[in-house]
């Protein structure tokens, strides 16, 4: 599996670099103080480690999944339904305008 892996991280990653922790956060618009990125660079380069110990496991045999367990649909089925009267909507309307709702404007131009 190390094969497939860059330069980088075959073997043991390198800690990231200042420059590259520099890069990362430009990618993700965020300003950094030198204190930030001295930490981050120590977080990220120990995050990309855990990677490496990973990728030593021999997964051959488990098949590619999206998610870790079966999901099941929590919601009911769809099924229609006559609407309810008018009347009994706008009963507790707080604001109607004839037999309408009246609400506040939500964009304004």
């Amino acid at each position: 599996m190390a094969d497939s892996l860059s330069p980088r991280f075959q073997g043991r990653p390198m800690p990231l670099t200042r420059e590259e922790v520099l890069h990362i956060a430009s990618l993700c618009r965020i300003a950094m103080t030198d204190e930030d990125v001295g930490q981050l660079q120590d977080q990220l380069s120990d995050i990309l480690a855990q990677f490496e110990v990973l990728d030593q496991l021999d997964t051959s045999d488990v098949p590619p999944t999206s998610h870790p367990v079966e999901l099941h649909s929590i919601f009911k089925a769809d099924r229609s339904s006559d609407s309810l009267p008018k009347d009994q909507v706008l009963r507790n309307a707080p604001r109607r305008e004839a037999d309408h709702l009246r609400i506040k404007a939500v964009l304004e131009e």
